[in-house]
This record gives C-alpha cells, sequence and structure tokens, in this order.
C-alpha cells in the first residue's frame, strides 16, 4: 500500500504554529469515493482513509512504513523567510518625517 508521510500546514485559523510540529502518515485512497444513491453522500469502501498516524519525528515515521512493508512517500516541509516586524508606531517616528515636501 501506498503511504504518504508529511508534516501538516497550520490552518488558516490560526495564528500560532499549534498542531504542527508532529509528522503525519496517511494512506493513499485505494478506491474512488462514490456518492450513495439515497442520500448523496460521499463515501467509500476504504477504510484505510479514515486512519491517520501521528509521529514526534520523520525518522519514526519511515521507520514505521518500512517496519510494515509500506510504500511510502516523504514531503518535505517548506521553509519560511522571516517577516520583519511592523508596528503601527513606526508610521509616526520622528525620524521618518520629511519637511517641505507636499
Amino acid at each position: 500500500m501506498q503511504v504518504r508521510i508529511y508534516r501538516p500546514a497550520k490552518t488558516a485559523m490560526q495564528s500560532g504554529k499549534g498542531n504542527t510540529k508532529a509528522w503525519v502518515l496517511e494512506y493513499e485512497p485505494a478506491s474512488p469515493k462514490a456518492a450513495d444513491p439515497l442520500m448523496g453522500w460521499l463515501g467509500s469502501d476504504d477504510m484505510t482513509q479514515q486512519v491517520r498516524i501521528k509521529f514526534a519525528s520523520k525518522d519514526e515515521a519511515v521507520a514505521y512504513a518500512k517496519r510494515k512493508g509500506l510504500d511510502f512517500q516523504v514531503f518535505e516541509e517548506a521553509t519560511k523567510k522571516p517577516v520583519p516586524a511592523k508596528n503601527y508606531s513606526d508610521n509616526f517616528r520622528f525620524d521618518k518625517l520629511e519637511f517641505g515636501r507636499f
């Protein structure tokens, strides 16, 4: 079975980095989802889509996948450039004021 190992990104509703420290192992879908004819809900007979295993490090997740004989693909996390902090009060600093230019 094919699995993917990645570190989840923070959600749009978070300002901090909560729930982004653990590495996650997820199974790839083995069968496509189909609509239920009565209710119209999407569903599948593949129960491995519900399995998400969290690990403290990438090495632990890779070791687990090798031990279970799973084909795995590791997605490295993207690095971010640090953004310099800006304060509202910087708009009114005296050293930035220029007189005589209107």
